[in-house]
């Protein structure tokens, strides 16, 4: 039998076969090193800094010595204030003291509630194409994933088929990203209704990664959680980074179950402590009294969104319209490249990054993932290079 040698053997198996970031590890070799000015539209991060008055509580509470430990379950007062944020934009309504858990980032609160909910073995259901991390934390805590074919024809919305097909009887989860990263797709209360049928009659719990509920187009966004029957089976998880504009501070959160989040509350207590003090203030400040930046953000959005997807549209890539995130997911099947080729051809030929489709899992291939979270001018640069490409490119 073969033995590695060095210290390399001592790596678990399981996180031996998780494949980097697909995302990250295509900007490390090929943006990294390219040459001349390059327009990034692969990382989805917002262009704004966090407003001033959010950064200005940052630096008085530091100012005031504000860096002890908070509770492990977060600032009280966040945790209010969040609880009056979801009454108010989403009809839900959570107890503070039990319900909630305040987060390093939203991405915490996934691993956390997948952590708490699966042992090994359990099936975790999945729509695809979806946010790359699902995949690789259920498989470092022992789940198995099965993929839900999203499909362009029903315009990537989970359905009640898809969703029945993939049901076994070790299916325990169903996590979802609704409004969706990759594809900008929202779900209604009229689309929620069957998938909450099944999931009861299958007894399942839901992982409702909600983290781009604020960024709806056109229509108000709708959890799965405020469904009748629903509330008591899922675990809502959101943050500040997207809609607050607020990335580098890692502040995410929670709402659930009492039992489920005091599961992740045990665990959370052993890994992380809490999330960092200052940031939680910052959090706070953004809830009350940074809301009408978050709405002028939204507006500016949608303005980009509109000429990007038109954009788009016009030079030859089939794109649906995206209502949430921020996020165009157009077709590239037309060139008969490959998503990556077409993206590596992108950004070494016309100097715009892009995320191929196909990092994003089964249905992903064929697209690619643009994010127009970027000015306005670098938008209207990017699509006048792209359509360029699109005129002279030669088929591989």
């Amino acid at each position: 039998m073969f033995i590695e040698k060095g210290i390399g053997r001592f790596v678990s198996s399981r996180v031996r076969d998780i494949r980097p970031s697909g995302i990250r590890a295509f900007f490390d070799l090929n943006a990294a090193g390219g040459e001349g000015d390059i327009i990034a539209l692969g990382v989805g991060e917002p262009d704004f800094i966090t407003p001033e008055k959010v950064r200005e509580a940052c630096i008085q509470a530091l100012r005031e010595g504000q860096t002890k430990y908070t509770s492990n379950a977060g600032l009280m007062e966040l945790r209010e204030e969040i609880s009056a944020y979801f009454s108010g934009s989403f009809a839900l309504s959570y107890d503070p003291e039990q319900e909630m858990i305040v987060t390093v980032g939203s991405s915490e609160a996934v691993d956390l509630a997948l952590r708490a909910v699966i042992d090994p073995g359990d099936e975790v259901l999945i729509p695809a194409p979806s946010y790359i991390a699902y995949e690789p934390i259920t498989h470092l805590h022992g789940g198995k994933i099965i993929e839900v074919a999203a499909t362009a024809e029903e315009q990537f919305k989970l359905t009640p088929q898809a969703l029945q097909a993939a049901i076994t009887p070790h299916s325990k989860a169903l996590m979802i990203n609704y409004p969706c990263n990759p594809t900008g797709t929202v779900m209604t209360e009229q689309d929620w209704l069957p998938i909450a049928e099944l999931i009861i009659q299958h007894n399942l719990v839901v992982i409702s990664d909600e983290v781009y509920a604020e960024l709806t187009y056109g229509r108000k966004h709708v959890s799965i959680a405020s469904l009748p029957g629903m509330k008591e089976r899922t675990i809502v998880i959101s943050g500040f980074s997207k809609a607050f504009a607020m990335t580098g501070w890692r502040v995410g959160y929670a709402c659930g179950p009492r039992e489920l989040i005091a599961g992740m509350l045990k665990i959370h207590q052993y890994t992380a402590m809490c999330a960092p003090t200052i940031a939680q203030i910052a959090a706070l400040e953004s809830l009350r009294h940074g809301l009408a930046a978050k709405d002028e953000m939204m507006a500016s959005y949608n303005e980009r969104r509109k000429l990007f997807v038109a954009g788009l549209n016009a030079i030859g890539l089939a794109c649906h319209e995206p209502e949430g995130a921020f996020y165009a997911f157009p077709s590239i099947t037309s060139t008969g490249m490959s998503s990556e080729q077409f993206a590596l051809r992108m950004l070494k030929e016309a100097k715009v990054a892009l995320v191929p489709g196909h990092v994003f899992g089964s249905g992903g291939e064929g697209f690619i993932r643009c994010s127009y979270a970027a000015s306005l001018v670098d938008l209207e640069k990017a699509l006048g290079r792209m359509g360029r490409f699109m005129q002279v490119m030669q088929p591989v």
